[in-house]
């Protein structure tokens, strides 16, 4: 076998081409090089062929030429005696002869050229044949080792001679690698450009956890427990929603496994990552409630289906929980159930929920007792039986009374009088302050007519009878206390300007 030949051969080997590719690859690369070569004999090359001679393991090249009387053009054309002298005397005019032509005539030039094209093509079989391979994969898990390191990505080893990046973005921020680690990937995506690596890996989708957990649970791999959708906030949190095709399969507890033993190797391959195994329901407020494990949530509403808003009420207590460590554990739930959570104090709803029947109190609306938090109808009838028919009345017996009226617990009978009480304030509230701005009003009209009086009295003149001498001494004397007056308020002023 010619060198060309093993070379041929080693290439298939290594890169697991096929073999037919990279002979045609090399054809047309030789073929490309002999145009160049051979122009002086035809300036097209269209009449030049190029054949793999499989038996010897060398390229042989030729014109192709057609046998006439008188030739035209020499390049594609070939005497009638020429052509006997090459092929015998059984050549006819119009027969078509291939001519070969000596490889050693291609130069430095031409033997560079057909190099760089057969690379060329040989690099575009193997990319296309990583493409085909890889492209159903994307998902999966694989694989590989830490080969080196480029401006924050890393380049992984995947074995073949073949690469994948793992872009910094795709990375978990609290994993540190160094070169020659083992690590677990997914393959993000897979493409045809011939520049860098054709596949992207990732570390960081959620497909990894899911990938995980197939691994590490069989209940998932056989389809007894399916994984409904998963999130992550990769290197802090992750929430995974499982649910089971089997009644007496609990898919919380197969995720879980023995003492943890599951998903616990889970979280040592996500390098500590917290991850929460929920439930899933059809049901959109049971699955948020869930969702927003580890806080326990008191109810539930939606307040637009059309465009998935729902409210969440939690206790005091549970708030922080339910929001989590700067929003990530509703930010999360909002991801896994698909629907808008807005987190809804418990104790901030009572308040709005005493202002709005304390308002309805105050505008002459009757509260029913049925509308305090904690009585039902059979409590509201106990306490009418006892002559409490109405929130006032309610709010101003004592706890000790309440708990033996409805035989409820302490608790029960605080929650019901604070709700009672608030209604009772929030209606006081209400009532005080249309008070206070009558009475602000009535004060104002009084100035008004004060100012108005003074005005008509300033601008009536006095009219004195001259005949009538009481009238002009009493007008005298007034005139006299007015100056007097008016002198002794000069005094004061000039004494308190020297003091």
């Amino acid at each position: 076998m010619t060198s060309i030949g093993q070379s041929i051969e080693a290439l298939v080997s290594e890169q697991g081409i096929d073999r037919d590719l990279v002979i045609e690859a090399m054809k047309e690369a030789v073929k490309a090089a002999a145009r160049k070569q051979f122009k002086s004999q035809d300036k097209t090359g269209e009449s030049i062929e190029v054949d793999w001679n499989n038996e010897e393991g060398i390229i042989e090249i030729s014109a192709q030429k057609t046998v006439v009387n008188e030739v035209e053009n020499p390049s594609t054309e070939l005497s009638l005696v020429e052509a006997q002298e090459l092929a015998g005397e059984d050549v006819e005019i119009g027969d078509m002869l291939l001519i070969p032509l000596p490889t050693e005539e291609l130069g430095r030039i031409a033997a560079q050229t057909a190099k760089q094209i057969l690379v060329q093509k040989v690099r575009e079989a193997i990319r296309e044949k990583v493409y085909e391979e890889y492209v159903d994969k994307i998902g999966s898990l694989v694989n590989g080792t830490v080969k080196r390191f480029e401006r924050g990505d890393m380049i992984i080893d995947m074995g073949n001679n073949l690469e994948a990046i793992l872009p910094r973005n795709e990375q978990a921020r609290n994993e540190t690698w160094n070169q020659g680690e083992r690590v677990r990937v997914v393959i993000e995506d897979v493409s045809k450009d011939l520049r860098g690596q054709q596949i992207k890996v990732s570390r960081a989708s959620a497909a990894l956890i899911k990938r995980l957990f197939e691994m590490e649970v069989p209940e998932i791999y056989d389809d007894t427990v399916v994984i409904k959708s998963a999130v992550r906030e990769p290197g802090d949190r992750a929430k995974i929603a499982v649910t089971s095709n089997e009644k007496d399969v609990d898919p919380v507890g197969a995720c879980v496994g023995m003492k943890g033993s599951r998903v616990q190797s889970i979280i040592k391959e996500l390098r500590g990552e917290k991850i929460d195994i929920i439930e899933w329901s059809d049901e959109p407020s049971v699955f948020a409630a869930n969702a927003l494990s580890p806080a326990k949530v008191s109810q539930v509403r939606i307040t637009d289906i059309n465009n998935r808003k729902m409210e969440v009420i939690v206790t005091e207590d549970q708030l922080s929980l339910a929001i989590g460590k700067r929003g990530q554990n509703v930010r999360l739930a909002t991801r896994l159930v698909g629907w808008d959570i807005d987190i809804v104090s418990e104790d901030k709803l009572k308040k709005e929920i005493a202002l709005q029947m304390g308002k309805m109190a105050a505008a002459g609306g009757v509260v029913p007792l049925t509308a305090l938090q904690g009585v039902s109808p059979v409590q509201a009838d106990d306490l009418k039986k006892k002559g409490i028919t109405d929130v006032d009345s309610l709010a101003a017996i004592s706890v000790d009374d309440l708990v033996d009226i409805l035989d409820s617990s302490l608790d029960e009978a605080v929650q019901i009088l604070a709700s009672a009480k608030a209604i009772v304030e929030a209606r006081n509230a209400q009532t005080e302050t249309p008070e206070a701005e009558t009475s602000d009003d009535s004060e104002t009209q009084t100035e008004e007519t004060v100012e108005t009086e003074s005005v008509e009295t300033e601008s009536t003149p006095e009219i004195v009878s001259e005949n009538d001498e009481e009238v002009q001494e009493i007008t005298t004397e007034k005139m006299i206390t007015e100056e007097v007056s008016v002198t002794e308020a000069v005094d004061e002023n000039s004494t308190e300007g020297k003091e």
